[in-house]
């Protein structure tokens, strides 16, 4: 599996002006070296995780399934992806190892 270099670039776009729009408020604190993500079928639930998973190619194919279903504008700041939370947990957790 290669990388998807415009795809990388396209999010990396998004989540700099996702981010931007986020460090307005002061309520919502995201890391420095982590960007957020809303996880879930009906009910997205909100994840902070680090930007090293945008080089794993299994994220890589969530964030190609996000882009195809929601495009990567998020009105609440963040990238939804498009599959159950309990499979999200899985995939990172097998990336933090």
């Amino acid at each position: 599996m290669g990388f998807r270099l415009p795809a990388i670039a396209t999010a990396k776009r998004s989540l700099t002006r996702s981010l931007s729009a986020l460090k307005s408020s002061k309520t919502l604190y995201i890391p420095k070296g982590y960007f957020v993500v809303y996880v879930g079928e009906s009910q997205k639930k909100r994840f902070v995780i680090p930007l090293s998973y945008l080089n794993e190619p299994m994220f890589q194919d969530l964030l190609s399934q996000a882009e195809e279903e929601f495009g990567y504008d998020h009105p609440m700041g963040g990238i939804t992806i498009p599959c159950s939370e309990h499979s999200f947990l899985e995939l990172t957790s097998r990336l933090s190892v």
